[in-house]
Order: C-alpha cells, then sequence, then structure tokens
C-alpha cells in the first residue's frame, strides 16, 4: 500500500510542477503586454501561485507530522496498535465475507 500512496503522491507532486512552470511561462509570455486586463490577470495568477506554494507546503508539513505522531503512538503502545490493526482487519474481513 506504501508504493501505491508514493505513486500519487508522485503523481500529484508531478501535476503540481507542470501547473506551476504552464503559469509561470504563461507569465512570461505575457510580460510585454501591457493592457490593463491583462496586467490585473498577471497579478492575480501570480497571487494565486503563491498561495497554491504556501497551501502546498501546510499541507505536507501537516501530513509530516500526523504520520510522526502516529509512528510514536505506535512505537509507544506496540501490542494495542496491533489489536487495533487486527480487530479492524477482522471486522473489514467480516464485512466483506458476508457481501459474497
Amino acid at each position: 500500500m506504501k508504493t501505491h500512496t508514493t505513486h500519487k503522491t508522485h503523481q500529484t507532486e508531478d501535476v503540481g510542477e507542470h501547473l506551476l512552470e504552464d503559469a509561470q511561462a504563461l507569465l512570461s509570455a505575457t510580460a510585454h503586454v501591457a493592457e490593463e486586463k491583462v496586467v490585473e490577470a498577471r497579478k492575480r495568477l501570480t497571487a494565486a501561485i503563491e498561495k497554491g506554494k504556501e497551501t502546498w507546503n501546510s499541507v505536507q508539513e501537516k501530513a509530516i507530522a500526523g504520520a510522526k505522531a502516529t509512528d510514536q503512538v505506535i512505537r509507544d503502545n506496540p501490542y494495542k496498535a496491533l489489536a487495533v490493526a487486527l480487530g479492524v482487519g477482522a471486522i473489514i474481513g467480516y464485512l466483506l465475507r458476508r457481501r459474497d
């Protein structure tokens, strides 16, 4: 499952990078245009890029903090974590078995 999650994370990063590159290319391509609407659109796009970067960094930090906290709880209570995982697995298995 970790490989699948890692793959999805890389796909999301790739999409974000391509979007950022496209937006920066658009800003560069319209740098010489001085019309009021284009200038305003460039300002909004620049602000959106900055906000997107801040949001992405915030999400990454929260995800890392959550993973570290989960890891610490599991390390502090390995038997409880194992019992919970076993219980959840048994319930899911029972529910899936009933569907058949």
